[in-house]
């Protein structure tokens, strides 16, 4: 759901909710890369896949994280790196995320410095959404938009 009028107002009281993507395809520390390869090659997503383990966010494995693992195994699934490494073998441990507390300044103040392109959102330990650099973007071009 994207916010019709957005001001700075809104942007400090409205929560991260209004604006994550709540369908967040994850992945297990456990699983191959062909199993990300998949995901990457079938699936609508944010570039950046969770790893969850125990129902708890473990890790997170970006396309880049994904693309230098590989290095040059093509589109063929019998590549042995698609069969012989893991995520946990390429994710990025403890990540950084929010929850569903933080409002859309929180996220977007987070995500304008750059340092990451998508944001896991927790309740109560488990992952509930994703909000991404695209999202926030969505959200400035439909207020744009809007106001026009």
């Amino acid at each position: 759901m994207l916010l019709n009028n957005l001001n700075s107002r809104d942007m400090k009281n409205n929560s991260v909710k209004a604006i994550m993507t709540k369908d967040v395809v994850c992945i297990s520390p456990e699983q191959y890369l062909l199993d990300v390869k998949h995901i990457y090659e079938n699936k609508k997503f944010h570039h950046h896949i969770p790893v969850v383990e125990n129902g708890r966010l473990v890790g997170m494995v970006s396309l880049i994280d994904f693309m230098y693992n590989i290095g040059g195994a093509g589109i063929k699934d019998d590549n042995k790196v698609y069969r012989e490494l893991m995520v946990k073998d390429i994710m990025t441990k403890n990540p950084f995320y929010l929850t569903v507390d933080a409002t859309i300044e929180d996220v977007s103040n987070v995500l304008a410095k750059g340092y990451y392109h998508a944001v896991p959102i927790l309740n109560n330990e488990k992952i509930v959404g994703i909000v991404s650099t695209a999202d926030i973007i969505k959200l400035f071009l439909n207020t744009v938009s809007i106001q026009n």
